[in-house]
């Protein structure tokens, strides 16, 4: 019943707008069954006389989810050659061209091959939503790009495949596939999730149960999250009130950096806020001057900020106290976050002096100072 009931409040979104809908599960790993549920839906959706078809899914050779795609309309796949090797891609060009009313794209994460229309999958959805289709995709918990450190701490695996936060902000369902890790650690015993000769790998590695407890707690705490800021969203639809802003000050190191401007991202979700980042350029960090790795961690660090929604400004000051400050007044900053001193963030404000002026500064605006680890 709850199952229908979802695929009924989805068709209701889709023919209240032009634009297409978006609804996106999610899990805490491979093995949950989210493309199980997409296939589910899309039956039922067939069922009730929707236009639906299967733009993209990978069944990872699981016999109980390749048996669900049988009855469902599936569009061809685009064939690419990369490398002397014949690939298949997602063909959003197709989709478009059909128009069916709502398309089933699965693994959102995906980096498509060199040659695509676009090199994200995600962006391939985007596409379709802006064409009027409307898209039920899926990812797991560890492709969330300001969950990315977490992940890593968690599981000790740098994910390199990750969608913007803002891609989940656009979805208009966000719904959680639960399983206990007892449940998931069961079907990849059975043979559900991988082939019988990966088993035992994944097991000693990424789905140990302390792993698997963690993810799944971060999975239901992102999904409550977001739901409740759509709620909020559309509660607070029309007002003018104004957001607060978080002001994020970075370097030009690639770690630290990151690590601020994804917490900051983190914060200005949860607080509904908007945020900015800030990058300073000292004359001891002009560009003849500092390594071009530097310049290039620098560089992906503001295309960073800029997918996860941030504002970008860049200054060239010797003053960053001052500097600060001045964006401080200009923007109504109500939160500066900085990283931990240490190495080049101590060159930025120079010592534990300008610290403590930065503090005073800030504290006599009414303004809250997080500093990162």
């Amino acid at each position: 019943m709850e199952k229908q009931d979802s695929v009924q409040r989805f068709l209701e979104l889709i023919r209240s707008s032009h634009r297409g809908k978006f609804k996106i599960y999610i899990g805490m790993s491979a093995g949950v069954g989210k493309t199980y549920r997409m296939l589910q839906e899309a039956h039922q959706l067939l069922d009730a006389g929707v236009d639906v078809c299967i733009g993209y899914v990978e069944t990872h050779g699981r016999a109980e989810t390749e048996a669900l795609i049988a009855g469902l309309p599936l569009l061809p796949r685009r064939k690419i050659f990369y490398k002397g090797k014949e690939l298949d891609e997602m063909d959003t060009q197709a989709i478009i061209n059909l128009h069916p009313e709502i398309v089933v794209v699965d693994e959102l994460a995906h980096t498509n091959v060199e040659g695509s229309g676009n090199p994200k999958r995600w962006q391939d959805v985007m596409q379709i939503l802006e064409a009027g289709i409307s898209v039920i995709s899926a990812v797991n918990i560890q492709h969330i790009e300001s969950l990315n450190e977490a992940v890593e701490q968690i599981t000790g695996v740098e994910v390199r495949e990750r969608i913007p936060d803002s891609v989940l902000a656009t979805a208009d369902e966000v719904v959680n596939i639960d399983l206990t890790a007892d449940e998931l650690i069961d079907r990849l015993k059975a043979g559900k999730v991988y082939r019988s000769d990966k088993i035992a790998a994944a097991l000693n590695n990424f789905f140990t149960q302390d792993n698997l407890l963690q993810l799944r707690e971060l999975a239901l705490k992102e999904v409550a999250m977001r739901v409740g800021k759509k709620v909020e969203n559309q509660v607070a639809e029309g007002d003018k009130a104004l957001h607060d802003r978080i002001l994020a000050v970075i370097d030009s190191s690639e770690k630290r950096a990151r690590r601020v401007i994804r917490k900051t991202a983190r914060m200005a979700t949860h607080l509904n806020a908007l945020f900015t980042v800030l990058y300073i350029q000292s004359d001891r960090e002009a560009s003849d001057r500092i390594p071009l790795a530097r310049q290039r961690y620098l560089i992906n660090n503001l295309d960073l900020a800029a997918e996860l929604g941030g504002e970008i400004r860049r200054i060239h000051s010797n003053a960053p106290v001052a500097a600060i400050i001045k964006l401080c007044e200009e923007q109504k900053i109500s939160i500066v976050c900085i990283a931990r001193p240490e190495f080049s963030l101590f060159s930025l404000l120079k010592n534990a002096i300008d610290l403590r002026r930065l503090l005073g500064k800030l504290s006599r605006m009414n303004i809250d100072l997080y500093i990162l680890s």
